[in-house]
């Protein structure tokens, strides 16, 4: 397990529900851990997702617009489910994973459920704070709060739950090189 004293995103380990809906199957590795470091020269936008919230039907189809758009040059959208914020990801995470698919296409990786905050918080989520921390301090304010990793594995910045994550398109444009 990663500790505090690790320089990137690829140092962690963190659990997969399953891979997404590719093929037309879904290919079941159900608790399995990932390397992060399966990503290393990727630029990867990381976003803790809830399908309840009120944010969930305009960042999920803009993520999916975005890893579509880009995922060819190098870019990887990792998603977390978290119930952390008003109870708004009670799901399992095989409800969350068919929810993600089905209704907004999703085929990057979405995780299992995670802590954001607290004692119980997952490391990579402990990392991503203490490299970028929010306007109001360290911790995750609400659901799609978005973290800008380069492919050096560094954060290079985080967004609010309220930025639009096509907003961000022109950052991401800049770290993968494409005009």
């Amino acid at each position: 397990m990663a500790s505090q004293a690790q320089k990137t995103v690829y140092d962690f380990t963190v659990k997969k529900t399953y891979t997404l809906f590719r093929s037309f199957f879904f290919q079941d590795v159900k608790g399995q851990e990932v390397d992060l470091s399966k990503y290393r020269g990727k630029v990867l936008l990381i976003v803790n997702v809830a399908s309840q919230c009120g944010f969930t039907n305009s960042n999920y189809p803009e993520l999916t617009t975005l890893y579509q758009k880009y995922k060819d040059q190098g870019l990887e959208v990792l998603a977390f489910p978290c119930n952390q914020f008003g109870g708004q990801e009670p799901g399992s995470n095989e409800e969350i994973q068919e929810f993600a698919c089905t209704h907004f296409k999703a085929e990057y990786p979405v995780f299992g459920k995670v802590n954001v905050n607290g004692k119980e918080a997952d490391p990579l989520y402990k990392f991503l704070k203490s490299s970028k921390g929010g306007f109001l301090g360290d911790s995750i304010k609400w659901n799609f709060t978005k973290f800008l990793v380069n492919s050096q594995g560094e954060v290079v910045d985080r967004y609010a739950p309220t930025t639009s994550p096509l907003s961000i398109e022109k950052d991401i444009k800049k770290l993968l090189n494409v005009a």
